[in-house]
């Protein structure tokens, strides 16, 4: 089989008009034809997100592959510690083979933090015998991101153990250290950590980088900080890689890696530099098993109208193709349905908060655009000696709820979801995936919570005049239907949120999931309670400092 086009060699840095030769999906032959043909089509590597949690998309991994296809991702590196934390090790496995059923490549991680952290209730436990065993496999190509940093920074024995395993075996550490700087980051890195996805000032990615750490730069659907790391490319190509890290079905369908590959070009990049980090530094970062377009490798390319629009007419995956003229080619495939939840309905007094004291209220303040949230201290609005959700004020109710066993909800309070009525809940609340939810009321917020136990687990949105849920049912995460099918759900509910209910947010269900992330600054809420991830401790409602 032969493919002819304008092959762009991210080795020599150029563009030669060539034809390639592939056999048994790999390249047999590369020959060169002359100079660049203005007009033909362009020949290059495939697109690998160099970090991403596919059960973010709620899709499963054979879903996931059909869309990512469509816009030339070829590979991922996929860290499965969302399923990780809702069923443990069988969770891994059970990523590993669904990914198996399609033509992609996924590459697994062990999940290094499950639970992420010992303030939550998660639904299992990945100890260091079963990180080790993980490790072992074929199918894991890295110790994914470790999130507890301070038990790195303090020696944990358990977080050391899981890193010398990786490293014994010659296999990468991701790092996942927001904020971290100067000497604690050289520690942190010195450990054996090697990239970074959750840098957000280019300050820190800069600090970070000149002390050779690998950086991630991150644009998901809740997550963006492009605009402030892509200045760092110029200066340290041979250390930047593109992710989403998180990427919802809707976001999913119109672009991936190749929409950051455009907005770099568009910004001035140089084309091999923008490459590199969407191609080849993550492959040879990670080995992954993905060709690079030159002879003797898998026969994993691309096809592009011009290096301007960037346009995917094909994408090819050990010589097949697997998607069109942006038409996948990669069968709809139902896979096994596995779940864990354990929970009873609610009643509208379990999210009542009787006023304790005199002093102002703590809330949360979430960041359009960010996993990072503030610390607010504002008057509490008081009925009846509770304190009471204020949409005029734009102070919500916020709740997670244990969904492995019966417990009382743990409530407080956020500010920027703008929703004016109703409320939203989801079972996708990292890392534990509790359910947790938003809301302008007691009967909404307990109205929203069970429709996401009624099915098993999804997400959802209510208001006056009824709601409407997109189930879950692959362990509360994930669901295999067709995935446009779940893209356009996905995007009327995304929609009803904004329209109906009035959340000013890009994003506000993936903004929500990020709300009980404890390893994020700075104040969230588990289902035990109000945390301060500056002290990482519990703090109370009130502030009576």
């Amino acid at each position: 089989m032969h493919f002819s086009g304008n092959l762009v060699d991210l080795f020599s840095r150029t563009i030669r008009y060539g034809q390639l030769t592939v056999e048994n999906g790999f390249i047999t032959q590369r020959t060169d034809l002359g100079d660049e043909r203005p007009g033909e089509p362009y020949l290059l590597p495939g697109f690998v997100d160099a970090h991403v949690h596919v059960e973010s998309s709620m899709l499963t991994p054979a879903q996931f592959a059909r869309l990512a296809v469509t816009h030339g991702t070829v590979a991922t590196v996929s860290d499965p510690h969302e399923i990780g934390n809702v069923l443990g090790v069988a969770g891994v496995e059970y990523m590993i083979e669904d990914g198996k059923r399609v033509p992609f490549k996924f590459c697994f991680g062990a999940p290094s933090c499950v639970p992420a952290t010992t303030f939550e209730t998660a639904g299992a436990t990945i100890d260091v015998a079963d990180v080790r065993r993980l490790l072992e496999m074929p199918e894991i190509g890295y110790l994914a991101e470790m999130m507890n940093f301070p038990g790195v920074l303090h020696g944990d024995p358990d977080v050391l153990a899981k890193i010398a395993a990786a490293r014994a075996l010659g296999k990468p550490v991701d790092g996942h250290a927001p904020g971290l700087r100067g000497g604690d980051a050289q520690r942190y890195i010195d450990a054996g950590m090697t990239t970074d996805h959750e840098c957000f000032t280019y300050e820190e990615g800069l600090d970070k980088a000149r002390r050779g750490l690998h950086i991630l730069i991150r644009e998901g659907s809740a997550a963006k900080n492009f605009e402030a790391l892509i200045p760092l490319l110029a200066d340290f190509p041979e250390q930047i890689m593109f992710c989403s890290d998180d990427k919802h079905p809707d976001s999913l369908v119109v672009n991936h890696i190749d929409e950051l590959v455009r907005r770099a070009l568009a910004k001035g990049h140089d084309l091999f530099d923008t490459l590199r980090a969407a191609c080849l530094n993550p492959v040879r970062h990670y080995r992954l098993p993905v060709g690079l377009l030159r002879q003797g490798d898998p026969a994993d390319f691309i096809f592009v109208d011009n290096l301007q629009t960037f346009r995917v007419q094909r994408t090819l995956i050990d010589g097949a193709v697997v998607a069109e003229n942006g038409v996948t080619g990669i069968p709809d495939l139902r896979s096994k349905i596995v779940n864990k939840f354990n929970c009873q309905p609610r009643q509208p007094e379990d999210f009542v908060v009787r006023r304790t004291g005199g002093g102002p209220l703590r809330v949360i303040e979430a960041l359009d655009g960010q996993l990072i949230t503030n610390a607010l201290l504002l008057e509490p609005t008081v009925d009846d000696g509770r304190i009471v959700a204020d949409p005029a004020q734009d102070v919500l109710k916020i709740t997670v709820v244990n969904r492995y066993a019966d417990a009382p909800p743990a409530v407080a309070f956020i500010r920027n979801f703008g929703l004016k009525r109703g409320a939203l809940a989801s079972s996708v609340g990292h890392d534990s995936h509790n359910i947790i939810a938003v809301g302008c009321d007691d009967n909404s917020l307990c109205r929203a919570v069970n429709e996401i136990i009624a099915v098993g687990g999804g997400v959802c949105a209510v208001g006056e005049d009824g709601g409407q849920v997109l189930p879950l049912p692959i362990a509360g995460l994930m669901t295999d239907a067709d995935g446009y099918a779940v893209a356009g759900h996905y995007t009327r509910l995304d929609q009803f949120v904004k329209n109906d209910l009035g959340s000013t947010l890009q994003s506000p269900f993936m903004t929500l999931s990020f709300m009980a992330l404890l390893v994020i600054p700075f104040l969230k809420l588990s289902d035990k309670g109000l945390f301060d991830g500056g002290q990482f401790s519990f703090v109370s409602i009130e502030d009576t400092i």
